[in-house]
Formats: structure tokens, C-alpha cells, sequence
């Protein structure tokens, strides 16, 4: 603010007062109208940057409300993820529980397994055993029934040429044998029962077979033998069958071969 009276006085001292008043006021004037152009240009410029910061704040809290729901979004999609992590950690706990028991049953299952492999090297030592025994057996019983079938064939042999000469008219020549027929090179035919014999003044081959319990599969072997026997031998054969029992089918089957047959209790 200027001192417009001391520029008075200064004036005065040189003019007339009323030109030193006169220039005062101008002064004064001057001064106000200067003092007032530069507020209002100031207030102006104020305005625009109030102006230019109200739209900063405006834009600012635009960003901040974006800001603010992105925040919220962000947050409910932790805490859909802390759910999911709360559920995989559940399923994680029960995957671990389910592993443990299975583990558990494994181990069981292994124990079992060792068991049964023991109980089986065990059976394996006693079927050992009694595969030793089965086979002793069978050895036993295959000597017994050689025995059986030699007793038969003995006694049968004995009988043989009483009944030959009883029921076919047979004189036997020599004795009944068992033996082998050579059928070619390191081939050769056993026959149970052997012998020569004249049947009306003619040489007849007398060829038998003796078993325990006779079966048909053993009447067709035994013809299966007499057609390999014929072209080695010239004489007509007597075939004859010696057994303890068989079926009424298989007598009737050796009816209709024209085979003489003969029960132990014959003999």
C-alpha cells in the first residue's frame, strides 16, 4: 500500500498544494485500479488451478473407486481361492487317510502273502512226499497185477489143453508157453499164451491172452495182435481169451469174434 502523504508533502514543497493534491489522487487512483487488475488476474489463475485440482481429485477418485473394486474383486477371488485351498487340503487329508489304509491293508496283504507262500512250500514238500508214495504204490500195484495176471496165465495153461481137447477138439502139442514173436528187425509181439496143437490131423497155432477183468479195449488189442501175428504165421490159429470176469457185453462182443473164452473158475 503507498503512503500518499508523504508524496503530498514531498509535492507540496515544489507546486501549488491543490496540483500536489490533484497528483495524489491520481496516484491513489492509479494505484487501486494496478492493485485491483492484479487480484483479479490472480483469483483467475486460482480459479483455473482449483479448477485443474478438482479434476485431478475427480479423476483421482475415479482411479480410486476403480482401484477400490478391483480390491474387492481381487479379494472375493482369494477368498474363493482360500476355499478351494480349504477343500483341496480337505481332499488331501482324506487322500493321506485312504493311502494310509491302504498301505495298511497292503502290509496286511503282504503278511498273508508270506503265509501262503510258506503253507505252499510246506503242501509242496508233502505233495513231494506223497507223489513218492503214489508212484511206490502204483509200482506195487503194477508188480501185483503182473503177479495176478502171471498166477492166471499159469494156471491157465495147466487147464488149457483138458479144455482145448473137451470143447474144440484140440490135441496139444508139447507145452503151453508165454513168450515173444519176432515180427521184424528188434520187433517183437508178447503173447500171453503159446502152443502148437492138431486139430482133425491138422497143425493149428494156439494163441491166448489172459486178464484179471476183461474189457473190450482188451479183446480189440488182442485181435489187433492177431492180425499183425497172421502173415508171420502159416498155421491157422485158435485164438482164446482167460479172464476172472468180465461184462455180459463183452462176452457177447466175443461171441461175435469167434474167440473161445475161459473163466478162472473153469480152469
Amino acid at each position: 500500500m503507498i503512503n500518499t502523504l508523504k508524496i503530498f508533502n514531498d509535492l507540496k514543497q515544489t507546486m501549488d498544494p491543490t496540483a500536489a493534491e490533484k497528483i495524489v489522487d491520481v496516484i491513489t487512483s492509479v494505484y487501486e485500479e494496478l492493485q485491483n487488475s492484479v487480484i483479479k488476474v490472480e483469483f483467475n489463475e486460482l480459479k483455473e488451478i482449483v479448477k485443474d485440482l478438482a479434476g485431478q481429485v475427480s479423476n483421482l477418485t475415479k482411479r480410486m473407486d476403480e482401484l477400490t473394486q478391483r480390491v474387492d474383486t481381487l479379494t472375493k477371488r482369494m477368498d474363493e481361492l482360500t476355499q478351494r485351498v480349504d477343500t483341496l487340503t480337505k481332499r488331501m487329508d482324506e487322500l493321506t487317510q485312504r493311502v494310509d489304509t491302504l498301505t495298511k491293508r497292503m502290509d496286511e496283504l503282504t503278511v498273508n502273502v508270506s503265509r501262503l507262500e510258506r503253507k505252499v512250500e510246506d503242501l509242496v514238500g508233502e505233495m513231494k512226499g506223497i507223489k513218492v508214495t503214489i508212484q511206490d504204490m502204483r509200482q506195487e500195484i503194477g508188480g501185483l497185477s503182473h503177479t495176478v495176471g502171471y498166477r492166471l496165465e499159469d494156471e491157465a495153461m495147466k487147464s488149457l489143453p483138458r479144455l482145448l481137447k473137451r470143447d474144440l477138439f484140440i490135441e496139444t502139442q508139447g507145452t503151453l508157453i508165454r513168450d515173444y514173436v519176432e515180427i521184424g528187425p528188434k520187433k517183437y509181439v508178447e503173447l500171453n499164451i503159446w502152443g502148437h496143437g492138431l486139430r482133425d490131423g491138422q497143425p493149428v497155432e494156439i494163441i491166448g491172452e489172459a486178464k484179471s477183468q476183461l474189457k473190450k479195449r482188451d479183446v480189440d488189442k488182442f485181435l489187433q495182435t492177431l492180425k499183425i501175428l497172421e502173415p508171420i504165421i502159416s498155421k491157422p490159429i485158435v485164438p482164446l481169451l482167460v479172464t476172472y470176469q468180465t461184462s455180459l457185453d463183452v462176452r457177447r462182443y466175443i461171441q461175435g469174434k469167434n474167440i473161445a473164452l475161459y473163466f478162472s473158475y473153469q480152469l
